[in-house]
């Protein structure tokens, strides 16, 4: 079932999530919910702040070579912990919460992340490129942050302005 984005100014997308503690079938219902919204919407990743959830939980599905998203690729993470951060890049990014807006972002290149499957095992993964992006981006989303938190100060202002215009010529 495909869940409602929030959408930026949208103040609940500053919320900061909170840790699972059940791994039942409800937060599986919740995945399985969230990869139809995510699929659904075009995007990479989802976290749940994103469709009014404020729990550390996130997904993310990184097309192959030839563009598609596979549930074979699905990365559930919950309670994501991040670790060994090194390198620098800078990626476009986008988001489903700032539609239309795309701006290139400096993170980290490579991370180590400590997560939790839907049936709250343990789990390890050490990421690079475009994951490494993606992963960061949605952590942010469960610390209340946006993308374009991270745009220097002139090109903030210049966004906001960009994209009042852009909201007011959609409705």
């Amino acid at each position: 079932m495909k869940l409602p984005i929030v959408v930026y100014p949208n103040k609940r997308l500053k919320a900061i999530s909170k840790e699972v503690t059940e791994f039942d079938a409800k937060l599986h219902k919740f995945l399985d919910d969230m990869y139809d919204t995510m699929l659904e919407s075009n995007g990479l990743g989802l976290a749940a702040i994103q469709v009014d959830v404020a729990s550390r939980v996130l997904l993310l599905c990184i097309p192959d070579d030839e563009g598609e998203q596979s549930y074979d690729d699905l990365l559930e993470v919950i309670n994501p912990k991040l670790s060994k951060m090194t390198g620098s890049m800078v990626y476009q990014e986008g988001c489903l919460s700032v539609p239309s807006f795309y701006e290139d972002i400096e993170r980290y290149e490579k991370l180590t992340m400590i997560y939790f499957d839907r049936h709250g095992n343990e789990k390890v993964i050490e990421a690079d490129g475009l994951l490494s992006v993606a992963i960061q981006h949605e952590i942010d989303h469960l610390d209340g942050k946006l993308f374009i938190e991270k745009l220097p100060y002139g090109r903030r202002k210049k966004f906001e302005k960009e994209y009042k215009k852009l909201q007011k010529a959609k409705k």
